[in-house]
């Protein structure tokens, strides 16, 4: 029996992927968009951090202002979904990354105000 003849490889050769065009106008509006979503973040971890220490440091039982945070914490999607209006095109790690960065700079704030400053009002 004869030998079956090989195809070459250059023959049958199609591309199995093509990479996509890159948008790069939506990359970077994107990006600018996530950067004002990222300070409304820190500025409400910063205004959440300073208020939980001022409760505790009134006096005020430690649960309250940690209910006080975890609702500050879970009002990030509200505040930023209401001030930013390209909100609807983040993805689930965007969020997940805004909300991480709100709940540890809340936590880190309110820490270190606690140590330095534990009964300045």
């Amino acid at each position: 029996m004869a030998k079956k003849a090989r195809k070459r490889i250059e023959e049958d050769a199609t591309p199995a992927f093509q990479f996509p065009e890159f948008d790069e106008a939506g990359f970077i509006w994107k990006e600018y968009e996530l950067t004002g979503a990222t300070t409304i973040a820190g500025l409400l971890a910063l205004v959440l951090g300073v208020g939980c220490w001022a409760l505790t440091a009134a006096g005020i039982p430690w649960f309250v202002p940690l209910a006080l945070g975890f609702v500050g914490v879970v009002g990030t999607y509200f505040l930023i979904a209401w001030a930013r209006t390209g909100a609807r095109h983040y993805t689930k790690g965007d969020w997940a990354g805004l909300i991480a960065f709100v709940f540890f700079g809340w936590l880190a704030i309110w820490f270190v105000l606690i140590n330095i400053a534990p009964n300045v009002l």
